[in-house]
């Protein structure tokens, strides 16, 4: 099995936009939404929530 070279470059070009955006809020955006669903559940939903909002500060401090 042989990789073309406009797959590897390709996969390059993924990698490095990966790596440039490693701090990026759009990143921690599923964490966010998470955890805003889950403050809206009545009494338990900021208790809940608390592990989705530090996946969220460790990935967007």
């Amino acid at each position: 099995m042989t990789i073309s070279l406009n797959a590897m470059l390709r996969f390059l070009a993924v990698a490095a936009l990966t790596l440039s955006i490693g701090g990026c809020g759009v990143l921690a955006a599923p964490c966010r939404v998470t955890s805003a669903a889950l403050k809206m559940v009545p009494l338990v939903g900021h208790a809940a929530a608390l592990p989705t909002d530090a996946c969220a500060a460790v990935i967007d401090p």
